[in-house]
């Protein structure tokens, strides 16, 4: 009789530890997604040897920069509820204006670029307007957007690409004290967003926003602000990648970063900012990047086709999402 209460006792403690550990998995999915990326790195170098060599990490680093950027101005739009698919067409809306003022118009790189920067933040800002003022859905307003800078582009280049000299591609090509010049730059991104969302009234006003719009507005925050605010980042960000591209591949490209709205919105997802608002962290963000960054690499080394690593990438975002969703509910 005894035994079989100390039996029953220790099945009781064992399902109620297993059930903290699945809520505390569900609570901090950004430090799940830290584990996965170690063990899959792990995993990968056991397959392949040449994986924790140094070229092979600075590669990684650099082929995720551009997509990590990107995910910093996706995670300010989803912290607020919103999303952004407009991202890609951004960056190439940005590639072919950087790319057209330097070979036609002789413009300095430094000149193109702010330009270029500043039209990218425009072209969000104007997503933010439409969503913001008439309150409009965030994912048909960003699908429109998806496709009017990218028809711009493609007018402005016929559909061609545009190159430029080899002499511009010091951003997307050269190191500095060791690192390529996109990783430093998507550390320097990361670093200011996370000062912007930890440190200043903008962060705090960003969570509220996601977080319970009503109560935002009657605690005096001007949330069609932010809200315009956020999708202006957004396009920002997505013009420094088309920056760094167009460096990279010494041209504009106008059919480039298709799908690239994806890739961020995993990256964000994965990195364990809710969807719906109002969670995450921008620490989260980078794991979630570097993550994806790691599997592309290690499905590449194993063979796997390109086809059937979109499958994979799918499935991996299907479950993000669904511990989104069980943090969420398990909150209530």
């Amino acid at each position: 009789m005894g035994e079989a209460a100390a039996a029953g006792a220790s099945t009781s403690e064992q399902r109620a530890s297993a059930k903290g550990f699945a809520m505390a998995v569900v609570a901090r999915p950004e430090f799940v997604s830290f584990v996965a990326l170690v063990v899959l790195m792990v995993l990968t170098s056991f397959m392949n040897e040449n994986f924790f060599t140094v070229d092979n990490l600075l590669n990684i680093t650099r082929q995720v920069s551009t997509t990590g950027i990107i995910a910093v101005g996706m995670t300010f739009v989803i912290l607020t509820g919103g999303i952004d698919l407009s991202v890609g067409a951004i960056v190439a809306l940005a590639s072919t204006m950087l790319a057209g003022m330097i070979a036609n118009m002789g413009f300095p790189f430094w000149l193109a670029s702010l330009v270029a920067l500043a039209g990218g933040t425009l072209t969000g800002a104007v997503s933010g307007f439409f969503v913001a003022r008439f309150a409009l859905p965030p994912i048909i307003v960003t699908l429109a957007m998806m496709e009017i800078p990218r028809g711009l582009g493609l007018i402005y280049t016929n559909g061609y690409p545009l190159p430029i000299d080899r002499e511009f591609g010091f951003i997307g090509r050269e190191y500095v004290l060791g690192l390529p010049i996109p990783t430093m730059i998507m550390l320097v991104v990361f670093a200011a967003a996370y000062f912007v969302l930890n440190r200043l009234p903008l962060g705090r006003y960003v969570y509220a926003v996601g977080g319970n719009e009503d109560a935002a507005i009657l605690s005096g925050i001007r949330t069609a602000r932010i809200k315009l605010m956020v999708y202006a980042v957004s396009g920002f960000t997505a013009a420094i990648a088309g920056m760094i591209q167009t460096s990279r591949l010494l041209s504009g490209q106008p059919n480039s970063a298709i799908g690239v709205e994806l890739d961020a919105i995993a990256a964000v997802v994965l990195g364990g900012t809710s969807i719906t608002g109002g969670r995450g962290h921008i620490f989260g963000t980078l794991i979630g990047a570097l993550l994806l960054g790691v599997l592309n690499n290690s499905l590449n080394m194993i063979g796997l086709s390109p086809y059937s690593q979109r499958v994979v990438k799918g499935v991996i975002l299907l479950v993000a999402v669904l511990i989104g969703y069980l943090r969420k509910q398990n909150s209530r």
